[in-house]
């Protein structure tokens, strides 16, 4: 009773730093102003530039011609569709491969999940393009893989994958397939077998508890997973520029030719905010489809 009338006491509340409330805007101040100076400030130098006329010899000058952005888009309407395509065809690809290897990792390799997980993750300690440049030499048409199937007639002489939309869409996969798997084990790995035991209790089968309780609660993976994969494959240039040819060109391979080559920089700067907002349109679409409060529902369980 004695102790509860002195903490009622107006002069014996303990009072709070004067900084204490601050305290919460310093620790994030940091990672705003990375932002700030990483992403914001060239974003606006990015709008700036596209809105600029003039070449390189004689300089840009800013004009707000907004009339660039029609021209990139009438010109290159065909590769940004097509960079779209080629991204949700990998991102399937790697959803429908990388779903069960993480399922396998999560479930069933047991005491061995953090080896396979490194050896998932091995070849990505080696550049991005020396990975994509040895598919090159795996889809030779005289490699070690069609040479042999060539050589003892099971494909025609003059077939090939190179240069082709499937060896695109294969680099693609192969390169982005960790990033689906990843964010899909974590949300697995969280997922508690009790629920499970529970609905074999209930006497559902392997299938009906997959689909009504281990699929919704790895959702938020999923959903993380299609979002890494889809953004930076709709973007890359690499894949298409070793593996690809004239017709599998790519939007990103017209950004680099526009801003390297050609030095138009205003067209690829236009190029590159015509990229994002497809790309931003594509995931809102995404995220209203697969419905985000219910994922956001299954992480907080």
């Amino acid at each position: 009773m004695e102790r509860t009338v002195r903490a009622d006491l107006p002069g014996l509340t303990r009072r709070r730093r004067p900084g204490g409330a601050l305290v919460p805007y310093l620790m994030i101040l940091p990672g705003w102003l990375w932002l700030a100076a990483f992403f914001v400030t060239p974003v606006i130098v990015m709008v700036s530039l596209s809105l600029q006329t003039g070449d390189f010899i004689d300089g840009f000058r800013q004009t707000f011609h907004f009339g660039t952005y029609a021209d990139v888009v009438r010109t290159y309407h065909v590769q940004l569709v097509r960079s779209l395509l080629y991204g949700g065809v990998a991102t399937v690809a790697c959803a429908t491969v990388g779903y069960p290897v993480a399922y396998w990792i999560a479930f069933r390799a047991g005491r061995h999940k953090s080896v396979f997980l490194f050896l998932l993750l091995l070849p990505f300690f080696v550049s991005f393009v020396i990975r994509t440049q040895s598919w090159n030499v795996v889809l030779a048409d005289h490699g070690v893989l069609l040479g042999p199937l060539k050589d003892i007639g099971l494909l025609p002489a003059g077939f090939h994958l190179l240069a082709t939309p499937y060896a695109v869409v294969g680099g693609l996969t192969y390169n982005f397939l960790p990033f689906m798997v990843l964010p899909v084990y974590v949300a697995l790995e969280r997922v508690d077998p009790k629920v499970i035991e529970a609905s074999t209790d209930l006497y559902a089968s392997r299938t009906q508890t997959f689909l009504r309780v281990v699929l919704p609660l790895s959702l938020p993976g999923v959903f993380a997973g299609v979002l890494l994969t889809f953004v930076p494959a709709c973007a890359d240039y690499v894949n298409a520029g070793i593996l690809g040819g004239p017709s599998t060109t790519m939007i990103g391979n017209i950004i680099q030719t526009e801003y390297f080559t050609n030095l138009d920089y205003p067209a690829a700067a236009a190029l590159s905010f015509v990229l994002m907002g497809a790309l931003l349109l594509a995931v809102f679409t995404y995220a209203r489809t697969l419905g985000t409060e219910e994922v956001l529902e299954a992480a907080a369980r």
